[in-house]
């Protein structure tokens, strides 16, 4: 608890705006009074709070803002990563009784007097991170806090902990303001809505065929509690939680037609998404039931469990991550069915947060012409409990069979554009090469010293993150001040500092991308590094980590060792990470020294053996030398093991926005610096390979065909509260 905040500093790892908790966090007033000898006064935030002028009023408040954020960051990131020994061995220590459950384990709630508790195992403690939950208080903590709180209760022998004398963080006015504002709103919202009982017959049919729920019952609706908000047409979906069932919460869907066929559906919840931990449905969950069916989305819930009659619950950000605030919550289920979609992005989420609910209780419905999305097959009429019956196993065995694999090469044969993955806005010369951006894969990336590559590969993160894909960043060489200034100038396609008027605005709007940053700065140890990538993809299911760069992590090994050794057992180890956590990862590497006049090749690459052997893809920044620019840059694809396919297309820097983008077509023309000459010894070397090269050369580029586009248009944000038009 404090005492590692005290001991360990900052954490390793912190997302662009501070993560909240599902309940409000506590700790101990007993471990105040322990802590009281380790300068706990003296910290900004606690009641002893020196008088300070009010001059430094503005910076105090800082202060307070800046250390709450860490203070929250290290408790959800610890610095030494936990193993689930360790726990086991230090309950044991203390004589306390666990049971061993699917992702946490089970033990009596310290927080209970044990003459009422009836030894009810209901403090969970998760398995990976030591973070616990208490179900009957809503107590939670870090597994620092849990052990601190045992230490209290031996050393006052004591048998429990009252909840009701525990203090959370103090909160600065900001963040009291903003929570009241968002419960008002939350009320506000709730109280004008209205249930679809109370709705003429034909309004109420016109908006279930907006949001094709046209088979979905009123009944079922008003069962889970699902609402109407007429000023915006949108659909209310309650967040009901704590021991008094409570509206914590509520997520809006609305409706809006982009033209006559297409309508897109947008998503808004109070509070904002960082600190909505809601699983839909899990009020009307039974204490005795067993079986459940994860979906992705609050309508396959309702046509979920008005088709099968089982227990059916949705989780808040769809198939973009399972926070494990809610695993224990799930604990209680012997059987999880994941049914988080119909499309491949659903099924490989599906095979990720099977490994974090268990292997072995899990098993997953596969996306299929005959088995869509729950609503789509309950719009088709077909039998949701026979699909839930015929659901695979989550666990595999290390050999398979082709007849194991047969669904699986049909399924990427008929959805071959959803399993080339994400496709870029920004450079669409990048999709026809690569296709996609893909999880699992390695992809090598460099170029030229001062050519760009930290602010190339930042927008093309960002193209990315805008899309939904959880990115984590490690850059080891630029601080994460100068990054995220870069990204957002990147995001708003403008020079703030020139319109500090419209800072908030688009802060405000890049504070809700699933954006995280390792912590790191200078030369690191690679295993310090991957474990906080393993930590970072369990809390936040990261598809995509940035390593800027491998040269940064190399310095920490010993000198004696032969330095292409350790970078080949760097990358390795990046590779298998890649492999095992489904986890897309772009390493950035410098290349060797080239002439100017010289374009880089795979072979450029430092220690390129091991890099392009393990790579799926290799991204090199060209550079060439201009007398009237600084340069003219284009992005080479040298490798692409997906399909084949590489090529080269020119790029534009746009350096009020710090962007880059396919130049227009009609561009004029820049000439080239004209090449040294070359010495007799080196004309010599060549020998008779100059005209053949030379020839392939002019081969090599007869074959490349390079597109043009328009410049990429400025990002608009779409209102998620939208009315319908007619």
């Amino acid at each position: 608890m404090w005492r590692g905040l005290l001991l360990k500093g900052t954490t390793c790892l912190l997302q662009v705006s501070a993560q909240r908790f599902l309940h409000q966090r506590h700790f101990s007033s007993q471990c105040f009074s322990l802590l009281t000898n380790r300068s706990l006064h003296k910290l900004p935030g606690t009641p002893c709070i020196p008088r300070i002028k009010q001059t430094d009023f503005f910076l105090f408040n800082n202060l307070i803002r800046s250390y709450k954020k860490d203070a929250k960051s290290t408790v959800e990131f610890p610095l030494s990563p936990i193993t689930v020994t360790d726990i086991k061995q230090y309950l044991r220590s203390k004589e306390i009784p666990f049971h061993d459950g699917y992702s946490c384990l089970h033990i009596p709630s310290i927080f209970i007097d044990p003459s009422t508790r009836k030894d009810s195992f209901s403090l969970f403690i998760d398995k990976t991170t030591g973070q616990f939950l208490c179900k009957d208080t809503l107590v939670e903590g870090s597994w620092e806090d849990l052990q601190d709180c045992l230490e209290v209760m031996q050393k006052e022998e004591q048998s429990s902990l009252s909840p009701h004398v525990l203090l959370g963080y103090p909160e600065s006015p900001e963040e009291q303001e903003e929570r009241e504002r968002e419960l008002r709103e939350v009320q506000g919202i709730w109280s004008r809505s209205v249930t679809f009982t109370d709705v003429l017959e034909e309004e109420a049919q016109l908006i279930k065929t907006m949001f094709q729920i046209t088979k979905i019952s009123n009944a079922t609706l008003k069962k889970f509690g699902v609402r109407l908000f007429k000023p915006t047409k949108s659909l209310v979906f309650p967040w009901f939680g704590g021991p008094d069932s409570s509206l914590k919460g509520i997520k809006l869907l609305s409706a809006q037609r982009v033209d006559a066929e297409k309508v897109v559906y947008n998503e808004a919840t109070v509070p904002k998404c960082s600190s909505y931990f809601n699983l839909f449905g899990l009020a009307l969950v039974n204490r005795m039931d067993s079986e459940v069916v994860v979906t992705g989305s609050e309508l396959d819930a309702l046509a979920v469990s008005q088709s099968t009659g089982l227990p059916s619950v949705a989780l808040p950000r769809g198939v973009s991550c399972l926070p494990p605030a809610l695993l224990p919550y799930l604990e209680q289920f012997k059987r999880v069915t994941l049914w988080l979609g119909g499309d491949i992005r659903s099924w490989e989420a599906s095979k990720i947060f099977s490994r974090k609910l268990g292997l072995r209780r899990c098993t997953l419905v596969r996306p299929g012409e005959f088995q869509p999305c729950p609503l789509e097959a309950l719009s088709q009429g077909k039998n949701l409990s026979r699909i839930v019956k015929a659901s695979i196993p989550a666990a595999h065995k290390s050999i398979v069979s082709f007849k194991q694999l047969r669904d699986d090469v049909f399924g990427e044969l008929m959805n071959t554009d959803q399993v080339a993955g994400v496709k870029w806005t920004r450079f669409p010369e990048l999709n026809r090469i690569l296709k996609g951006h893909r999880k699992g894969e390695l992809t090598v990336f460099t170029g030229p010293t001062g050519s760009g590559k930290t602010t190339f590969i930042s927008e093309f993160a960002l193209d990315l993150c805008m899309q939904g894909v959880n990115t984590l960043w490690g850059s080891f060489e630029i601080n994460n001040v100068r990054l995220a200034k870069t990204m957002l100038t990147q995001f708003a396609m403008q020079r703030l500092e020139e319109n500090l008027e419209q800072y908030d605005f688009w802060a405000d709007k890049f504070e809700e991308l699933p954006l995280y940053f390792m912590t790191f700065h200078g030369q690191q140890n690679i295993k310090t590094v991957l474990d906080t990538m393993q930590h970072a993809v369990y809390l936040y299911d990261i598809n995509h980590v940035i390593i800027d760069n491998l040269q940064f992590m190399m310095g920490q090994e010993s000198l004696s060792v032969d330095k292409f050794a350790v970078q080949d057992h760097i990358i390795g180890m990046l590779r298998k990470f890649s492999t095992n956590s489904s986890c897309h990862v772009t390493l950035i590497i410098h290349p060797r020294k080239e002439e100017d006049d010289r374009e880089l090749q795979t072979a450029s690459i430092f220690g390129s053996a091991k890099a392009s052997q393990e790579a799926d893809n290799v991204l090199i920044l060209q550079e060439k030398k201009l007398v009237t620019s600084p340069g003219r840059r284009s992005l080479q694809v040298t490798k692409n093991r997906f399909d084949g396919d590489v090529g080269i297309f020119p790029l534009d820097f746009i350096k009020s926005s710090l962007t880059f983008s396919t130049p227009i077509k009609g561009k004029q023309k820049l000439r080239k610096v004209a090449p040294k000459p070359e010495s007799e010894a080196e004309v010599q070397e060549k020998g008779n390979d100059g005209p053949l090269k030379k020839d392939e050369g002019k081969k090599e580029k007869a074959t490349k065909t390079v597109k043009t586009s328009q410049r990429p248009k400025e990002f608009h944000f779409i209102k998620s509260l939208t009315t319908w038009e007619k």
